[in-house]
């Protein structure tokens, strides 16, 4: 019947509005019929296990779902669930009687808009990430926790798709160097588990397995309006959805690296922990990663013919390595490092940290971000010595800073602190940290012209986007009472230029020289 439904629903009649043509998306689990100002999608009936539509009730059931669930990070893009009625040969859409299955009804949009098209015509911009942190990580604050008494979330409920993955993936292999590699992903994939097992279990206690996305990755990003708007979220498998908020940033930041967009996906990781605050987590990142980027791995070897000509398994085998080569690179040791920035307010500083994100995987800590965490928005006007930065508050920030550096360091990341750092029992701090955690450490001494720092002030202050509140007096209190690098911290030092890129380029390529694991 399906086939001659979908052939009788492209027919303009059965439309309440103007059909500019018909174009169908078939996939392996539905229908999707495209007539120009809106889509209809209809659900194939079968069953892979993990999901089962071949009853019509659960059609219905997951049209609802899927209507519910996207509903959450769009608007006015899945509008209705519509009956079909009638006959497979002569259907009407929303009509009286006995219902012979359920279309979904869309807003259409070009397909020119997807982020994974974007990206392709060289067009994916620093903008189009941000905007995709920021909706992600509200999405991720928002939403609900599932109940502790559901399975979902417990370690051996985690570990158990990552199992599956290497039973599955190992009889399609027979190059003893593919044997032997996911030979190795698998002990890792063990032992990390063990090692990760007490924090899987307190991120399930404190409540971060919440009904997430499921499948956030650029081919189901898109523009509309200006706007990102990420949709097709997972609806016909709970255990896909119901998991710790790291499987879906992880999931993100696999695809951005495996598009080559290594930048990109540590500014997105960057920018959503400045947002969440959930540094705690962080240690999970890789073996979520991993993970996802093993399933894509699995997927383009189940996707192989089962007469495959050897030109098929050869390309086949070549998409798997890529998968399986960028899991193994999440494996690998980490290179650590802590940075702070030195400088007064506007003197780019957040920009010199933002640099170390994108080109050396450092994580951004910033003190404006941290401190508003912490006290909240500034109450006491005109005074920059009172109220959220009174010396207590500072104090008490610079120590919030430290405590968080810490934990990414132990997580395996490089960490930048961008704050003042104008006293030098602040920088003190910053250096125990380090040392504590056995992680280079080095101050990133920023200096601009004084007329330069006016204007990027003016238009920070215009924009009225950055959490600083510093106003020019703050600055000219700043210089003042600043306290000079000593010799010995000079000799940890690079000092940088901020109004010309070189500078900021030859400290990136130090530390890179350096550390040669970033």
């Amino acid at each position: 019947m399906s086939q001659s439904l979908i052939a009788a629903l492209q027919n303009p009649a059965l439309y309440p509005h103007p059909v500019d043509g018909f174009q169908v998306i078939e996939t392996h689990i539905s229908w999707v019929i495209l007539t120009g100002p809106f889509a209809y999608k209809v659900k194939k009936p079968v069953n892979f296990g993990f999901l089962d539509f071949t009853n019509l009730n659960a059609r219905k059931h997951f049209c609802g779902e899927e209507l519910r669930l996207n509903q959450r990070l769009t608007n006015d893009l899945y509008l209705e669930v519509l009956p079909i009625t009638g006959s497979a040969e002569a259907p009407q859409l929303g009509g009286e009687g006995p219902v012979i299955d359920y279309a979904l009804k869309m807003r259409q949009f070009p397909q020119s808009g997807l982020l994974s098209t974007l990206q392709a015509n060289g067009e994916l911009t620093t903008a189009h990430i941000d905007e995709m942190a920021a909706q992600i990580a509200q999405f991720h604050l928002n939403a609900p926790k599932v109940p502790a008494e559901h399975e979902a979330g417990t370690p051996d409920s985690v570990m158990a798709p990552v199992r599956q993955n290497f039973e599955q993936i190992r009889p399609f292999l027979s190059d003893k160097a593919d044997l032997l590699q996911l030979d190795a992903l698998q002990a890792w994939a063990e032992s990390s588990f063990e090692r990760l097992k007490p924090l899987f279990a307190q991120r399930k206690a404190e409540g971060f397995i919440r009904e997430c996305h499921g499948d956030i990755h650029l081919g189901n990003a898109t523009v509309i309006d200006g706007k990102v708007v990420i949709f097709d979220c997972i609806e016909f498998n709970e255990p896909f959805r119901f998991t710790d908020v790291y499987a879906d940033t992880g999931f993100l930041a696999m695809d951005l690296e495996d598009r080559g967009l290594k930048s990109l996906a540590r500014r997105f990781i960057s920018q959503y922990l400045e947002l969440t605050g959930d540094y705690q987590g962080l240690e999970l990142l890789n073996f979520y990663k991993a993970y996802r980027a093993l399933v894509r791995a699995k997927v383009s070897l189940f996707s192989m013919p089962a007469e495959a000509d050897p030109v098929q398994r050869a390309t086949t085998l070549r998409q798997y390595r890529n998968y399986a080569n960028l899991a193994e690179s999440y494996s690998t040791i980490p290179s650590r490092f802590m940075a702070i920035t030195h400088g007064v307010s506007a003197v780019g500083k957040s920009h010199v940290a933002m640099r170390l994100v994108e080109a050396l995987g450092a994580i951004r800590l910033r003190s404006d971000v941290e401190r508003k965490r912490l006290f909240g928005e500034q109450t006491v006007p005109n005074d920059p010595q009172a109220g959220i930065y009174s010396a207590d508050a500072s104090a008490a920030t610079y120590t919030r800073l430290h405590e968080i550096a810490a934990v990414i360091l132990r997580a395996g990341f490089p960490v930048v602190i961008d704050a003042t750092y104008l006293k030098r029992d602040q920088r003190d701090g910053a250096a125990k940290i380090a040392e504590a955690t056995g992680a280079p450490f080095l101050i990133l001494d920023c200096n601009a012209p004084q007329a330069v720092i006016e204007s990027w002030l003016a238009l920070r202050q215009a924009d009225k986007k950055d959490p600083s509140d510093a106003t020019l007096v703050v600055i000219e209190a700043q210089q003042a009472t600043r306290e000079a690098l000593t010799p010995a911290e000079i000799l940890c030092s690079k000092r940088v230029q901020t109004n010309e890129s070189g500078t900021l380029d030859t400290v990136v390529a130090q530390i890179r020289q350096r550390l040669p694991g970033l």
